[in-house]
């Protein structure tokens, strides 16, 4: 594998790895265009197909004939009361798009006056295609006719296509603000880290080709049938960045380090790709098997994440180890300048001088007692977890206002809450319609009135019809009534009877999220624990290791839950908050566990464990603080984005990272490994070494 990874240090292979990294960038490229537009932000698109919902809306599709009948529903509302021109505005705007919404919809019927008399109510059946831009362009046309209303008169487009429509507007901003949002962070860090106004060029480079190649790649993937959603082309446009540059600063930490030793820049580069190539695969393929066990999840988009993530990490590796020291030997030592290293001799030792060196020897002799107190600092920071309320929903996940939540809050004042989307029920007898219909409309949160029930559709021996509930679809009241729902169905149509409709579809979203994480959690410890104690060759040191990523995870979750709901005062936390963030804080916090710990047990193999412990603090504790600041930059980034899931993902992960890098892996690992000794290497012949 040394040979392998030496590859790029030849001097021809230089030349040959770049060119085949532009022509391979080129041809992803001409693709990756095409990324974003096969990206799928439906929540119905999200769903394992064993869920209730998702088999009730195969069995609405058949009924109705092919497409799915999306509501699109209009608010309109005058505060003193509608006046005779607004009911003349609202039927020219009923008949102009009756007229010009495409005839393969349901088009409006007749105004639904509210009783106080200041609202109307229209609602058009748009048909969703596999096409998402015809939805958004049927309901950009809505919108574009109803806002022209008169002074006084409001006029808002909600319901599930609105809100479908206000998804995909967020979301199509998410590549671009966050590519310029992180590429911007990663320019100002590496300007600072290396204090040099040109050499932030040469990694900032190789990252963007592997980023380049990673949307390319994933709009492969999605044509395979990888459900990818705009949350995880963002995370993954975060991780290739934050990731690439991690290995890229653990790479020219240890080629600077080479080149004060060696005159002939190949040859640093050769030794610095044979000791830190190993390093950066393993720390790298540790990621990757923790992502890929994202695919026993149920939710699709989870699920999806898994090789979308797993690929760009892969690429992230492969640019670092062959087109960023391609490029490194092309520029010379030049790239450095001011700081240029300059070749000293054989026995320079950058482990004998320098803050981290400081750090270690002071951990050497108390190493005790700061162990003792940053565990308690880290329990207690645990607490916070205690509050975790995981109700975010589509509904309240915004910041700041779009119009869909706005009409939702109009419509709920004024009619029953949930005639924006009401639950579809699918009865697979016919003869049994009436009584599941009479049973639903008695049972506790179904809206009151004659209104309650719509029409009755059937064929092929399926009959499906509407059920308005009292409560706002999209809140955690809406999401409880369902399980209710379906008991009283199947109890008075017999077990083929399904409720469906997007509250059904969030409702077993949530539901299958809290069970993927149940499953996804415990596989990802064992697969990191199997990974470091093959790379590390024991068994206590991987144990340690673990319950400081552990206890690392831990905190910044419980810190961030605090935040949130008692500084931030946003309504809950995300279901999926607590699976992303343990997934990227232990993946990425054994990064950082195996770029120190492998230095140490080079180190120790030299001398004894004490003397190993400080040695491999001195030459990693620099880049490993580094590459923390980079990463957490980069997913803060997420936090530029007005989604409370993504704010609170980014915000997890950012404090983390910080936390594990300032705190756990330069000073609590160090100091345990100091008390542990060489038992730490337990069972393998270093740890029984005198």
């Amino acid at each position: 594998m040394s040979r392998l990874f030496g590859v790029a240090a030849s001097r021809p292979g230089k030349w040959v790895l770049a060119l085949v990294w532009l022509l391979a960038a080129a041809m992803a490229g001409s693709v990756s265009s095409r990324f974003q537009a096969a990206q799928k932000n439906d929540p119905a698109s999200y769903l394992p197909g064993s869920a209730e919902s998702s088999r009730a809306l195969t069995r609405i599709t058949r009924i109705s004939g092919g497409d799915v009948i999306t509501p699109a529903v209009i608010v309109f509302h005058r505060a003193a009361g509608l006046i005779h021109a607004d009911v003349g505005t609202i039927s020219a705007d009923r008949a102009a798009l009756n007229d010009r919404l495409p005839k393969t919809g349901v088009p409006a019927g007749v105004p639904f006056r509210s009783n106080d008399g200041t609202a109307a109510l229209l609602s058009f059946g748009l048909r969703l295609h596999d096409d998402d831009k015809a939805l958004s362009n049927e309901v950009k046309l809505i919108r574009d006719v109803v806002h022209r209303a008169p002074a006084g008169l409001d006029a808002r487009v909600t319901g599930p296509a609105g809100s479908s429509y206000d998804a995909a507007q967020v979301f199509k901003s998410i590549n671009g603000t966050l590519l310029l949002v992180t590429v911007s962070l990663i320019f100002v860090l590496l300007v600072l880290i290396y204090r040099s106004p040109i050499f932030w060029f040469i990694p900032l480079l190789a990252v963007g080709f592997a980023e380049i190649a990673s949307q390319g790649i994933g709009y492969l993937l999605t044509r395979q049938g990888i459900t990818v959603n705009g949350q995880s082309a963002g995370i993954l446009t975060v991780l290739v960045f934050g990731a690439g540059t991690d290995y890229a600063l653990l790479l020219v930490s240890r080629y600077r380090e080479e080149l004060r030793r060696h005159p002939d820049r190949h040859d640093a580069m050769r030794l610095t790709l044979q000791r830190v190539g190993p390093v950066i695969f393993a720390s790298g393929a540790t990621v990757i098997a923790a992502l890929l066990c994202l695919l026993a999840a149920q939710v699709n988009g989870t699920r999806g994440l898994g090789p979308i993530a797993a690929m760009g990490v892969a690429l992230a590796i492969l640019s670092a180890l062959t087109l960023l020291p391609a490029l490194l030997l092309i520029f010379g030592r030049r790239a450095f300048w001011p700081f240029v290293p300059r070749y000293e001799s054989q026995d320079a030792d950058p482990a004998v001088r320098g803050v981290w060196r400081g750090i270690g020897d002071r951990l050497e002799r108390r190493h005790r007692p700061v162990a003792i107190g940053v565990l308690a600092l880290l329990v207690i920071l645990c607490a916070g977890i205690l509050s975790l309320n995981t109700s975010l929903t589509s509904g309240n996940g915004y910041r700041g206002t779009v119009e869909s939540k706005v009409g939702q809050k109009l419509l709920g004042a004024h009619y029953p809450a949930g005639a924006s989307a009401p639950v579809q029920i699918v009865v697979s007898d016919q003869t049994k319609v009436a009584a599941v219909e009479t049973a639903l409309a008695a049972s506790p949160g179904a809206s009151r009135g004659p209104a309650a029930l719509g029409p009755v559709l059937s064929r092929n021996g399926d009959s499906v019809f509407d059920l308005t509930l009292a409560a706002d679809p999209s809140s955690q009241r809406a999401f409880d009534l369902i399980a209710p729902l379906r008991q009283v169905a199947r109890a008075a149509g017999g077990p083929g009877t399904l409720v469906g409709g997007t509250t059904a579809q969030e409702r077993d979203l949530r539901s299958a999220s809290t069970r993927d994480r149940s499953v996804v959690v415990p596989m990802i410890l064992i697969v990191v624990f199997l990974i470091l104690a093959l790379l590390l060759r024991a068994v206590v040191a991987p144990a340690v290791l673990i319950a400081t990523v552990l206890l690392s995870y831990g905190a910044a979750l419980g810190t961030g839950v605090l935040l949130f709901n008692h500084v931030f005062h946003y309504p809950g936390e995300d279901p999926s908050l607590v699976l992303f963030t343990f997934l990227f804080l232990v993946a990425l916090g054994v990064d950082y566990n195996i770029f120190l710990m492998a230095r140490v047990r080079e180190e120790a193999q030299r001398a004894d464990t004490r003397q190993g412990v400080i040695r491999g603090l001195a030459v990693t504790g620099a880049v490993i603080t580094s590459a923390g600041i980079v990463l957490a930059g980069t997913f803060s980034a997420l936090a530029s984005l007005p989604l409370v899931s993504f704010t609170e993902i980014g915000f997890v992960i950012a404090f983390g990272v910080l936390l594990d890098t300032f705190l756990v892996r330069t000073i609590l690992v160090p100091a345990l490994v100091l008390e542990l000794d060489r038992r730490v290497w337990w069972p393998s012949s270093l740890g029984r070494r005198a």
